[in-house]
């Protein structure tokens, strides 16, 4: 008999008053003391400083786009790099010009690039997501120092929870419509990738789900984004499942983290001391009555933790 996974009902504190229709990608930059993120259907990339009291409000720049962005991450040089629907894109200032790096390699009116970082050696990798969803298209390219783009996994309808141990050995990415979350052990130096195996598998989503019905009460979710924290505990956002899942470094889910809201995106970690959780959230495609009963859905909240997260690794060039 295995033992039930506790469920934590957490202080959060919503940090935005204009919702997100799809918030993802989250990321703390340690040195402007600020969250970034993106809004993927609403074509924008936000920001926020952040101060130490999180119950106060929190002014939001937003820089529109032309496209959906599904992620981005910090340079090292200033600015930043950024995975739109047509490609990867250097900026060297908020609200700039984009410098195309490399164009997108797939079909464009049926997929796109979603969750992606930063590796620990500071390459940019994205997974592309199948918009159809009935197939697992979507691929995981990691862009290389001569701006090719380099095929590393495959078989993904829609690529999530791209994450990293804390030593870098250990890769983590999943296919949200699988309900599965696989690893590998990663060299650094070499981008190399072996041994994969199933880090987590999900139940799959029943088809009677409706929200707030006693079924959609007894479903966890699928895993969306996710972020490791010092001690190498994996937290994976399961969509529409009002809840985080808690994963430990052997795969044993250790707790369940409950949301504000049914469908968490990304959480990650950040403030001065990186003890600081943040979460995206969607409300994308939901429905009225859930709209109704969660008005903040597609807010970003925050809640204080006790072990700390790892630092945003930054692009590398």
């Amino acid at each position: 008999m295995t033992a039930e996974i506790p469920f934590v009902r957490p202080e959060w504190h919503c940090m935005t008053t204009q919702a997100d229709v799809l918030g993802e990608s989250p990321f703390w930059h340690p040195q402007e003391k600020c969250l970034y993120w993106v809004d993927i259907p609403g074509r924008r990339l936000r920001r926020m400083k952040v101060s130490s009291d999180l119950s106060q409000s929190h002014a939001v720049e937003d820089w529109p786009l032309q496209e959906e962005p599904g992620c981005f991450a910090p340079a090292s040089k200033g600015g930043w790099v950024m995975a739109l629907r047509s490609g990867i894109y250097r900026a060297r200032e908020w609200g700039g010009a984009l410098e195309l790096l490399a164009a997108a390699p797939y079909d464009t009116s049926k997929l796109r690039f979603n969750d992606g970082k930063c590796d620990p050696a500071g390459y940019f990798w994205s997974g592309t997501m199948y918009e159809p969803r009935d197939q697992a298209a979507g691929v995981l390219y990691a862009l290389q120092a001569n701006h090719a783009l380099q095929s590393k996994a495959d078989q993904a309808t829609v690529a999530n929870g791209l994450a990293w141990s804390p030593n870098g050995k250990t890769m983590y990415w999943s296919d949200t419509g699988a309900h599965c979350i696989r690893a590998w052990d990663f060299d650094v130096t070499s981008q190399q990738m072996t041994h994969e195996r199933v880090f987590a598998q999900f139940p799959a989503k029943p088809k009677d789900w409706i929200y707030g019905s006693d079924v959609a009460q007894s479903y966890a979710g699928r895993p969306d984004g996710a972020a490791v924290d010092a001690e190498g505990f994996y937290y994976a956002a399961m969509y529409e499942g009002h809840r985080l899942a808690k994963i430990a470094p052997d795969g044993r889910c250790v707790a369940y983290i409950e949301t504000p809201v049914q469908c968490p995106t990304m959480p990650c970690f950040g403030g001065e001391d990186l003890r600081t959780l943040f979460i995206t959230t969607s409300a994308h495609g939901r429905s009225t009555a859930e709209l109704q009963a969660l008005p903040q859905s597609g807010c970003v909240f925050a809640m204080r933790v006790d072990t700390p997260g790892l630092l945003v690794s930054f692009f590398n060039n």
